[in-house]
């Protein structure tokens, strides 16, 4: 199975593919954007090549996953959203799927991680019908906080994954 594509006026969000390796590969080496997402530094090829498998497995498992963000005019990779089950331990539990995102630092700034999760989250509340979504970020995380509130989250709870302290949101579907 894989999921849909989607259209903005700029982007073209596909499910991911086996031929978006090197472009993650390129965008996870960069520490400036691991760092606010990963809190780590760059990844290595074979962490990049695992999330990707994950990723590839996510849609074929359960219908949903991630998307690779490209400029529609030219092609360009931007970045990935995704709505995810990630069954991850984090305290509290997270109940629901999860928004995530990221945007390449040479396209922060220009409203395209807003035009590309506003488009997630419609495929949300209108293809999967999901009631509500949640997303976790890290403390520090200013633009993606800021983000998360232009786009309908709100704080529910501030807790922890791996130890590390991280806030929640929620957002109820727009219907």
């Amino acid at each position: 199975m894989t999921g849909p594509v989607i259209t903005t006026p700029r982007l073209t969000l596909t499910p991911v593919a086996l031929t978006d390796f090197d472009d993650l590969a390129e965008l996870w080496r960069d520490a400036r954007f691991t760092l606010p997402i990963a809190g780590r530094g760059p990844m290595t090829r074979e962490e990049v090549w695992f999330r990707l498998l994950r990723d590839l497995g996510h849609w074929q498992a359960l219908g949903m996953g991630n998307w690779a963000i490209r400029m529609t005019d030219t092609a360009h990779y931007v970045g990935s959203v995704g709505v995810l089950d990630y069954r991850r331990e984090t305290h509290p539990p997270m109940d629901t799927p999860e928004l995530g995102w990221g945007v390449g630092v040479r396209f922060q700034g220009l409203g395209l991680a807003r035009e590309a999760l506003e488009a997630a989250l419609h495929w949300c509340d209108h293809s999967r019908r999901l009631p509500r979504t949640v997303c976790m970020i890290d403390p520090p995380n200013a633009p993606s906080l800021k983000l998360a509130g232009r786009t309908g989250f709100t704080a529910y709870a501030e807790g922890t994954y791996q130890d590390k302290p991280v806030i929640f949101l929620e957002r109820p579907a727009a219907r």
